[in-house]
């Protein structure tokens, strides 16, 4: 029973001192003929011992191309095979893998933060064409031999592989995979004797869209844990061990929460398309009968939005990781209930800490599945302070969560300073959430500390806010931020997702809220009308918070829209600022709302949203809402 705002896990579960490499070794030797990698979409299929096999010759043939132990390879683009081989052949080379994003638009501050020896990725997937980006930082790839790559933008750079094409300065996958001979495979053996668990085997680029890039660096040690603990939680076993995986490869929930634990389980992991689609992972939860399903909150809600939801067979699901953003209960609610999974659980981290350090248990009553993001993993402590004195808080009181243990990352790559900023000489890591703990260590997150809402000396949790509207049964996603007022010094302000086919007027949001939120409302409707475009400089103008989505096609952001939902003081819009998280998370699948890109055009929803704003509509603002397709409200 804890007494105090700290909490240590159990030390019954012994800590692993293996590489990746030898985790996959051994669980290849356990289930060889078990299914390791199932890219739906693609018909890939590949059994531990097929794959162990092709991670062994991806990694020689790296090293027949020159890559050395050390070297930084970036893979860059959407769920493929060839990203799942790239992850692990590199481990067994001793080469690090730097995950990039699928919509990197210029690779100029990444390539340079990291300084990686080889680039991987396709031809082009959907809106984006990775030579064309790739050659507005290396024009020299054009005019080179492949391997000789002599960049002035990226001098580090010398090899750039190709999966489904091989264009001038390139080679193709085939060609790597067919490099490495006898000798190759005699330094690959001889190689993996020197490696090291401490050493680093992965790099994660965080607060990427919000600031200059970060890369969390992380090493075997830190991942083959976690993935492990991860897996002894979930309860996969010898009857339940296929998961689906919808979530990105670049992000640990899939690396890590999917294809590691994967390596130390023996568990079978469904990819169901190269990006997100709520279509496509229904279907592949159905047809390859899955017992477990991991994805964000929005990914749930755009699979239980499907129109024909009900005609997939969901009966083999039993549990999940849902993670990436607050959980209201009400999406808990449904999802155990009309997705057929009893057992699913929260799981909440950060990258920098590989990533999960709170879960909770299947066991857990239903209070504390959809309540609390569950208890602290083992070989893990957490503590609450006061973000302002640093002194620790009482139980179940509002503090900053930080976080110590195996699982804190090596530091970010080649940046002494940012990495003081969050881990202390006594190595604890702050994670910059507001969180409580109760007195049987189980976790809240109640929300940001940069975001936090201070309303006429009143601390408001954006978290607690959406929680309330969620309850609505016309709401589907909402968003709460704090804007800039000259009397309150800040306000709050709701950005709603109605639920398909509903009508919400006005009144009827502020009856709802009417004596259960302490926020006096002043309304002003507006028609919902069509799709429209601006930008952010124009907004800006408007005094109002801005509505838009960025990158249409990013599949890891809202993917019921297929975009992402912007909205950020303008008081930061105005002065240029940008809303940077301590840990480069974004609270709400990557996509808090909470953050700024600055020179963008803003495309906003075809859906109806709802706005809560603290500033007087002028006509100017009010004119262009009805083409944008929103309905304000003024919260005075």
């Amino acid at each position: 029973r804890v007494t105090d705002s700290y909490v240590q896990g159990t030390l019954d579960i012994p800590l692993i001192n293996k590489t990746v490499g030898q985790c996959l070794d051994e669980t290849a030797e356990r289930f060889p003929h078990r299914d390791a990698f199932v890219f739906h979409r693609d018909g890939v299929r590949k059994t531990f011992a097929q794959f162990k096999g092709e991670v062994d010759q991806a990694a020689a043939g790296l090293l027949a191309l020159g890559l050395k132990k050390g070297d930084r390879l970036g893979m860059w683009g959407p769920n493929k095979y060839e990203w799942v081989l790239m992850q692990f052949a590199t481990a067994q080379a001793g080469i690090i893998l730097v995950s990039a994003g699928v919509f990197i638009s210029a690779l100029g501050k990444e390539m340079d933060t990291v300084g990686c020896k080889a680039l991987v990725f396709p031809a082009h997937f959907k809106s984006q064409k990775y030579y064309d980006i790739l050659k507005q930082s290396c024009p020299e790839v054009e005019n080179s031999s492949p391997g000789g790559i002599k960049s002035k933008r990226l001098p580090d750079l010398s090899t750039v592989i190709m999966l489904d094409s091989k264009l001038p300065g390139t080679f193709h996958m085939d060609e790597v995979m067919q490099a490495g001979d006898s000798s190759h495979m005699k330094q690959l053996r001889t190689l993996q004797q020197t490696l090291s668990c401490n050493e680093p085997v992965n790099i994660q680029f965080t607060s990427g869209t919000t600031g200059s890039p970060k890369g969390a660096t992380l090493s075997h040690r830190n991942i083959v844990n976690n993935a492990n603990l991860i897996g002894a939680r979930l309860g996969i076993s010898e009857q339940d061990y296929r998961v689906c995986i919808p979530a990105p490869l670049y992000h640990c929930l899939a690396s890590v929460g999917g294809c590691m634990v994967s390596a130390l389980h023996g568990s079978s992991c469904i990819f169901s398309a190269p990006s997100f689609e709520g279509k496509a992972t229904l279907e592949a939860v159905s047809q390859e009968k899955c017992s477990f399903l991991h994805g964000t909150p929005t990914m749930f809600i755009d699979m239980l939005s499907q129109p024909d939801f009900d005609s997939y067979n969901l009966s083999t699901l039993r549990g999940g990781i849902i993670a990436g953003s607050p959980v209201p209960p009400e999406i808990m609610r449904v999802i155990s209930t009309k997705m057929h999974m009893p057992e699913i659980l929260v799981a909440y981290g950060t990258t920098e800490n590989s990533p999960v350090t709170f879960m909770g248990f299947p066991t857990d009553n239903f209070t504390r599945r959809t309540e609390t993001v569950g208890s602290i993993l083992p070989h893990t402590e957490a503590k609450i302070e006061d973000p302002e004195t640093g002194k620790p808080v009482p139980l179940n009181t509002p503090g900053e969560l930080q976080v110590r243990g195996y699982c804190v990352m090596l530091g970010y790559w080649n940046d002494t300073a940012r990495t003081r900023e969050v881990i202390s000489d006594d190595n604890w890591y702050k994670t910059g959430d507001i969180a409580t703990l109760d007195e049987h260590g189980y976790c809240r997150i109640i929300g940001r500390c940069k975001d936090m809402i201070i309303r006429g000396g009143e601390n408001i949790y954006p978290a607690e806010i959406e929680q309330f509207l969620h309850t609505h049964p016309k709401v589907e996603e909402v968003q709460v931020v704090g804007v800039k007022d000259s009397l309150m010094g800040e306000e709050v302000c709701a950005c709603i997702r109605l639920r398909a086919g509903q009508s919400c007027a006005a009144d009827d949001i502020k009856a709802f809220c009417k004596g259960k939120v302490c926020l006096p409302l002043l309304c002003a409707q507006l028609p919902v009308s069509c799709l429209a475009t601006t930008t952010s400089s124009s907004w800006g103008a408007a005094k109002a918070v801005i509505f838009g989505f960025l990158f249409p096609d990013l599949p890891f952001q809202d993917p019921a829209l297929h975009c992402v939902c912007e909205s950020v003081p303008t008081h930061c819009v105005r002065q240029g600022k940008r809303v940077e998280r301590a840990d480069g998370e974004a609270p709400s699948a990557l996509s808090s709302g909470r953050r700024i890109k600055q020179g963008i055009n803003w495309t906003c929803c075809v859906q109806p949203y709802v706005s809560f704003s603290p500033v007087p509509c002028d006509k100017q603002w009010r004119a262009s809402l009805p083409a944008l397709g929103l309905m304000a409200l003024s919260c005075l």
